[in-house]
């Protein structure tokens, strides 16, 4: 059985881990370019972790798909004939589909580079929002990320209001090393206990200052087994974007900081409201190639526009 399950969202101290580069002088802003040279490292984006991260029974596939409106409402209605699904180009008969439900692994990526000051109250306010809607079996982790990243209260807990404690704790400075925080988060989760995961990323730039690259991330993240959710705040951030599309995630932006609040208890909101839809590939090769997984919806016409949002693909077994 492969799942493309995901929601989601290294040195080791004595304080937890870390990941980054001796921090530059604050002053010289988040906008200019780092005075280092750094050499990317060769990682081995086919992990032979792979059959642990999916469950793999060769033919059946289950796909996690959220369904929203024109207002970015979720939509939790719909029957199996409301959608169509195509592996590689080819339809596939769905078999079934039903409403996830059940506890989530979320781990939190949290900017806090220099560029933040003056963000970091309201951000964290507006997070608080996320861990209120904390439900059994739920369980948490949080990584601090400016030029160094750490993860932060030893890993996963299941008790929110102590990662919510963390954060009154942070100070903003330094750049943004994005793509590592990623790449630590996403290999926190192979420790996870639940099946529905997510990488929740709060940031204000673009990364500026990591060793990992932007291709290497997108192939950890795409072989994963997690989703990615993302707030920028007042910017785009397109590799987020992508990442988000390519997972089944979603990521918004917050105009101002007045619009976080809002922004966050919608992403709680499409977090925890996804179906579940599955089928058996007509593809019998175990050739541990990637397969590029399609959802359309069946609207009758004259319905409001929907749209869906899901996982693009999976590696096949070998």
């Amino acid at each position: 059985m492969v799942k493309l399950f995901g929601l989601g969202l290294v040195l080791c101290t004595a304080s937890g881990w870390v990941l980054g580069l001796a921090a530059p002088d604050d002053s010289a802003g988040q906008d200019a370019e780092p005075r280092v040279s750094i050499t990317p490292r060769k990682l081995d984006t086919r992990s032979a972790e792979l059959d642990g991260r999916l469950r793999i029974d060769v033919k059946l596939v289950e796909v996690p798909v959220t369904v929203t409106d024109a207002l970015d409402r979720p939509i939790t209605s719909l029957t199996k004939e409301s959608f169509r699904v195509l592996e590689d180009g080819i339809e596939q008969k769905i078999t079934s589909l039903t409403r996830e439900e059940g506890p989530i692994s979320l781990g939190l990526l949290f900017d806090t580079s220099g560029s933040m000051k003056g963000r970091m109250d309201a951000s964290i306010n507006a997070l608080k929002l996320l861990f209120s809607t904390a439900g059994t079996g739920d369980e948490y982790f949080m990584i601090q990320f400016s030029d160094e990243v750490r993860l932060l209260g030893g890993g996963f807990t299941p008790e929110p209001d102590s990662i919510y404690g963390l954060l009154g704790n942070l100070q903003p400075k330094g750049w943004t090393a994005l793509l590592d925080a990623i790449a630590l988060g996403t290999n926190q989760m192979k420790s996870a206990k639940n099946r529905r995961k997510v990488l929740l990323i709060l940031s204000d730039g673009n990364d500026n200052y990591s060793r990992f690259s932007e291709s290497e991330v997108k192939s950890m993240v795409v072989e994963s087994d997690v989703r990615v959710y993302a707030i920028g705040i007042t910017y785009r951030p397109r590799l987020l974007k992508q990442l988000a599309e390519q997972t089944g995630g979603s990521a918004l932006v917050a105009r101002n900081m007045a619009e976080l609040p809002d922004v966050v208890q919608h992403l709680s909101e499409e977090i925890r409201s996804h179906y579940v839809l599955g089928y058996r590939s007509t593809n019998n090769q175990n050739d541990g190639k990637y397969r590029k997984v399609k959802v359309e919806l069946v609207q009758p016409q004259g319905t409001p526009s929907l749209r869906a949002s899901w996982r693009h693909g999976y590696y096949a077994p070998e």
